[in-house]
């Protein structure tokens, strides 16, 4: 995927859902992962010719574990003049020391995003934006529907109550695939995660469920997203009328 196809499926969430206005100031949660690069890299180059004035700045919440470097994410921030945070926290000895938790990714998720909207109002943002792709948005109604019993997937723009923040999602449409051949083109400083618990988690077991069923019936994970699309959910924000992505 090169960075005009990118920008064709960011773009139509964004207006389709109407995920940014004018001066808007929006924190993008900067991983370290392809999916979050390719994202800030996104709406940076979308900031250059959209006609709702925005600006970014991109924030990494370190939780703690050693040998993650955050040097080359700085230097990629700086490469795009967007400015940077870190968030320094000690989540890893919370969540694997004092918890000491079998399944330690709903409390890290929770602490992560606190931390991180606490430093997105530090800074004057009033939007928040994660790089949840379509097969993120899958996954998700897969979790929902096997763990929880309900039909539901997470909303492309969702109001946080707590803080006055609004989350953006602007990667709705965008498939992990082509996240994976825009990094390899675009050579993304990819930082890998070293959370003991990443690969071994009820995500990635979804995620290697979809895949067999993929290879069984070929255009399963398209009907899957279809059918989120098509569906009504209470927390996501009505579709204006705009020509759909095509596939």
């Amino acid at each position: 995927m090169d960075l005009k196809r990118l920008l064709s499926y960011t773009r139509q969430a964004v207006d389709d859902y109407g995920l940014i206005e004018e001066h808007d100031t929006i924190a993008v949660g900067l991983s370290g992962g392809k999916d979050s690069l390719a994202l800030l890299y996104a709406l940076e180059s979308l900031r250059r010719f959209y006609p709702r004035r925005f600006d970014l700045v991109a924030i990494t919440v370190h939780q703690g574990f050693e040998g993650f470097e955050t040097k080359r994410l700085g230097e990629f921030c700086e490469a795009l003049n967007v400015p940077y945070e870190i968030v320094n926290t000690q989540i890893a000895e919370i969540v694997f020391g004092i918890k000491k938790l079998k399944h330690p990714c709903s409390l890290c998720a929770k602490l992560r995003k606190g931390a991180f909207n606490q430093a997105a109002l530090a800074y004057g943002c009033n939007k928040t934006a994660f790089a949840h792709h379509r097969d993120d948005f899958v996954e998700t109604m897969l979790l929902s529907l096997f763990y929880e019993g309900r039909f539901h997937s997470f909303s492309p723009k969702t109001e946080l109550e707590r803080t006055g923040l609004t989350l953006i999602r602007p990667f709705l449409y965008v498939p992990e695939a082509g996240l994976n051949s825009f990094q390899r083109k675009y050579e993304l400083p990819v930082v890998k995660n070293p959370c003991p618990a990443d690969g071994h988690t009820r995500r990635q077991y979804v995620k290697e469920l979809i895949r067999t069923l993929q290879r069984e019936h070929p255009h399963i994970r398209e009907r899957m997203f279809s059918a989120i699309l098509s569906a009504s959910f209470d927390d996501w924000p009505l579709k204006t009328d705009h020509q759909s992505v095509s596939e």
